[in-house]
């Protein structure tokens, strides 16, 4: 039963996310909502024609959160963890 207690913790996880040229024009966020049972938070971002970098704060259970990720990486979004600041 432990394993299923942590699939139900809630965890809110900070990534930067950064579009090819190619999907720079997919509504990948939007669909990242309608896919899974997460809660999201544009950051920041900067878009261009040639690439395109968010930073997103993704809200949910871990196995929604974890499984979003993994969505998104297999798109072709590159996925890297926002590294919190030591110092608060």
């Amino acid at each position: 039963m432990p394993a299923m207690k942590a699939q139900k913790e809630k965890v809110s996880e900070r990534i930067y996310l950064t579009f090819p040229k190619e999907l720079v024009k997919e509504p990948l966020v939007c669909q990242l909502a309608k896919k899974f049972d997460i809660l999201f938070n544009i950051r920041g971002s900067t878009v261009t024609t040639e690439m395109g970098l968010v930073a997103l704060e993704i809200d949910g259970e871990r196995a929604e959160v974890d499984k979003a990720i993994k969505w998104l990486k297999d798109k072709g979004v590159i996925v890297e963890p926002i590294e919190k600041n030591v110092i608060e």
